[in-house]
């Protein structure tokens, strides 16, 4: 690594000394101060026993010149609690550096490769700092641009592993032919194919049959070193219609099953959405069949480790407090979901939303609903009027793994209401209010902000409980933010009270335990 290091700073160097190009960079930095709370659940664990501190950063530094991209990020997590939250996780090292050459329509990238085929099903290599997801590739990437309306990609690596710095040992290849076509002046192609082979190492195949020796004799099977996926997918515009759809298939191999068991399986995937849109009105519908697609570096990783692909969700992440605690993840075992938006703007004063959502497993097990209406109205000068409610059924035992819980039933208003003193004073209002009787109970949240554009920020919010149910409190968790902003400097410092729930970002959620304490946070670029 260290000779990698050397040999990349040399090139680094050398390019700049006799070249003029472009170079550019930016950090970010992460630093909690744990506040030991046992009414919360906050507590018993060593970052608020013991640590009482923690946090993680990352600078990065990428320099371009006439088709040559040279980029580097240092990682280091002291005490973070991001790739565990209830653990303690330290370490300093090269998290990403990657050296690129485009020449004569031949794009040569060596190092972390962040790039997808198609939406993701088949392969996504991405990062995602909320929730400690790097999953780039190690190794090496072609594209070569065939002609003005084809592109093809090869890529081979191994997976990036983030809790040591180190890289998952099964090797990756792929590869990939996009088109883009005109088909007279109105009809617009974009297809494509994916293919993908995982060949697992060694070691990762002895756990997998130690794992298998394990389980029942009838259970038992002959796993497989080399598994492949294939994709085909194609976008079709015409006017102001759009449709993608893209199939995904999977040859049989080791996974952990609904049993929880190893099982030897084949998976697929048909995902498509379809778009319309005129002037006053939007539709959009979108639908996702998943059977046991599970893509991993090995069945030895599980939650979201090694995890080669990205499945496209169907339902809607809300920005709203109380909503985005009961957000669905997407499924890779057993899914069926269907989801409907339609906007309607009778004037530019007046915009409404309503959105759908039916998920259910193959076998028709209720996993989640959603109905949906959200208001937006600007006619007033210097206000900003927004309200709606959403209707929710959400399985609690299967997204969060909780046996033997009941489906959570929730109605929850809301609204929101800007006003703007001046071109750089306004003042914000959230209130919500959500009506359960499984889970904590019912909630209500208020939130006030106020902003001096572009450099302040304040705010103060509380999420209470205000009905819980047997066993629980009605606990306040309160937040106190501020944040100020200089040129491509913003720091932010909160005090947060958070109570346990899913994070979901992207459609990839993770349970998280109750947070008590101070958040610092400072981002910049250059």
């Amino acid at each position: 690594m260290r000779k990698i290091v050397l040999l990349f700073l040399l090139v680094l160097f050398s390019v700049k000394i006799y070249a003029q190009g472009t170079l550019s960079g930016d950090l970010q930095l992460n630093a909690n101060f744990f506040q030991r709370d046992t009414a919360i659940g906050a507590a018993n664990n060593p970052l608020y026993d013991n640590y009482l501190s923690g946090g993680e950063a990352w600078l990065s530094v990428r320099y371009n010149y006439k088709g040559f991209t040279a980029f580097v990020r240092a990682d280091a997590f002291h005490n973070s609690n991001l790739y565990n939250p209830t653990q303690a996780m330290s370490g300093f090292g090269l998290g990403a550096w990657s050296l690129s050459k485009e020449y004569k329509g031949l794009t040569v990238t060596v190092g972390n490769i962040y790039d997808q085929i198609g939406s993701g099903i088949l392969f996504r290599a991405y990062e995602d700092r909320g929730l400690l997801i790097d999953n780039s590739l190690v190794g090496l990437e072609l594209k070569y641009k065939l002609t003005d309306n084809i592109t093809v990609k090869g890529l081979t690596g191994q997976q990036k592993n983030v809790a040591n710095f180190s890289r998952y040992n099964p090797i990756i290849k792929a590869f990939s032919a996009e088109g883009d076509f005109n088909v007279g002046t109105k009809v617009h192609l974009l297809p494509g194919v994916g293919v993908l082979n995982r060949t697992m190492d060694q070691n990762s195949m002895d756990a997998v049959v130690s794992t298998i020796n394990s389980q029942d004799l009838a259970t038992r099977f002959e796993p497989q070193y080399n598994t492949y996926a294939f994709t085909a997918y194609n976008t079709l515009i015409v006017g102001d219609f759009s449709w993608y759809a893209e199939g995904s298939y999977k040859t049989h191999e080791a996974i952990v099953g609904l049993s929880g068991l190893l099982e030897d399986r084949p998976g697929n995937v048909e995902y498509t959405t379809i778009g319309w849109a005129h002037k006053g009105i939007a539709v959009n519908l979108t639908g996702k069949r998943t059977d046991n697609f599970v893509m991993r570096t090995s069945p030895n990783e599980v939650l979201i480790r090694g995890v080669i692909n990205w499945q496209p969700v169907v339902a809607r992440i809300r920005p709203q407090r109380l909503i985005s605690r009961y957000t669905p993840a997407s499924q890779d075992l057993s899914e069926q979901a269907y989801g409907a938006d339609v906007l309607i703007a009778p004037s530019e004063d007046l915009t409404f939303t309503l959105t759908g959502t039916y998920i259910n497993s193959l076998t028709n097990q209720e996993l989640y609903r959603e109905g949906y209406f959200e208001g937006e109205y600007r006619g007033l000068k210097s206000w900003i009027i927004e309200g709606g409610v959403q209707y929710m059924r959400y399985n609690q035992e299967l997204y969060q793994v909780k046996p033997g819980v009941p489906i959570i039933t929730a109605i929850t208003p809301f609204a929101e209401l800007t006003y703007k003193f001046t071109e750089k004073h306004s003042i914000r209002l959230e209130a919500q209010y959500m009506a359960t009787k499984q889970d904590y109970g019912s909630w209500v949240y208020g939130l006030l902000e106020f902003d001096i554009a572009p450099k302040f920020s304040f705010a103060l919010s509380d999420m209470y409980n205000i009905e819980p149910t047997a066993g629980h409190q009605a606990n306040h968790y309160y937040n106190v933010f501020t944040a100020y902003s200089t040129g491509p400097h913003r720091i932010t410092l909160a005090y947060v009270k958070q109570v346990d729930g899913i994070n979901c970002t992207g459609g990839v959620c993770r349970y998280e335990p109750a947070f008590s304490g101070i958040k610092l946070g400072i981002t910049s670029t250059f």
